[in-house]
C-alpha cells in the first residue's frame, strides 16, 4: 500500500483528495501547513506528496525546494497542485523539483492518473536501488542480503518479505497488508503464514545480530525499525 502525503490548507479540498486515494486504495496522511508537512516528512518519508503551492508558513515551492537539497528526501515523488495556471508558475514549480504540475481545478480522474504515472516512473529504480538499515545491505539485483563482510543466507520469500520492510522502514504493516504486497493479492494464503515466514527471516537474521530489527506490533502486525544501527 502506497502512502500519499497531502499537503493541502484548505479543508475541503484535502479531505477529497484523500477520499479519492484511499478509495483506490491508498494510505493517506493530510498535512495542512508546511510545518505540518515537514514533521511528517522527517517522521516517515512517504511514497509521495501532493503538494499545494500556496501554504499558511511558507509555500510549497519552498517545500519543494528543501526536499530536493536532503538528501534523504531528494529522489521523493512530488506534485505539485496550485490554482497558479500560467506557464512561468508551471516552469517554476517543476524547477523547483516537483515531478508533475495539476492546476485547480483539477478531476479526480485525472489527479489519481497523474498520481499512478508518478509512482510508476518513480517504481523500476527503487526496486534495483540497493538499501541499508542499521549495517544492513540488501542488494535486488544481486540478490544478496549481507552485514559488512558477512553474506546472510536467505531464502526468496524472506528476501522478497525482508526488501519491502526495508523499503518502507517504521511503518506497522497487518498481515494482510504483507500478504498483499509481499505474495501478491491473488495469492490465497493463510495470514499465519505470514508469522512462519518472519520468524524464519528473524532467524536467518540473527547470525548477523540484525534479528530484533523486525519488531511484532501486538494486535497490529510487524514492523522494521531502524533504532539498532548501534547495537552490536
Amino acid at each position: 500500500m502506497s502512502r500519499v502525503l497531502v499537503v493541502e490548507d484548505e479543508v475541503a479540498i484535502a479531505e477529497l483528495i484523500a477520499l479519492n486515494l484511499r478509495h483506490s486504495g491508498f494510505e493517506v496522511v493530510v498535512a495542512n501547513s508546511a510545518d505540518q508537512a515537514q514533521s511528517e516528512i522527517d517522521r516517515v518519508l512517504p511514497d509521495l506528496v501532493l503538494l499545494d503551492w500556496m501554504l499558511p508558513g511558507q509555500s510549497g515551492l519552498a517545500l519543494a525546494k528543501r526536499w530536493r537539497s536532503t538528501p534523504r528526501s531528494r529522489d521523493l515523488p512530488i506534485i505539485m497542485l496550485t490554482a497558479r495556471a500560467e506557464e512561468v508558475d508551471k516552469v517554476a514549480g517543476l524547477d523547483a523539483g516537483a515531478d508533475d504540475y495539476l492546476t485547480k481545478p483539477f478531476s479526480t480522474h485525472e489527479l489519481m492518473a497523474r498520481v499512478r504515472a508518478v509512482l510508476r516512473r518513480k517504481a523500476p529504480q527503487a526496486l534495483d536501488s540497493a538499501v541499508e538499515i542499521a549495517g544492513l545491505r540488501l542488494d535486488p539485483s544481486t540478490r544478496r542480503v549481507c552485514r559488512e563482510d558477512q553474506e546472510v543466507k536467505i531464502g526468496p520469500t524472506e528476501f522478497k518479505l525482508l526488501h519491502f520492510f526495508m523499503t518502507h522502514p517504521e511503518r506497522v504493516h497487518s498481515r494482510a497488508q504483507l500478504l498483499d504486497r509481499v505474495w501478491g493479492d491473488h495469492v490465497f494464503i493463510e495470514e499465519r503464514t505470514v508469522d512462519v515466514h518472519v520468524k524464519r527471516l528473524r532467524e536467518a537474521l540473527a547470525p548477523v545480530q540484525r534479528s530484533q530489527l523486525i519488531e511484532t506490533v501486538r494486535g497490529a502486525g510487524y514492523r522494521l525499525t531502524q533504532q539498532v544501527a548501534n547495537a552490536a
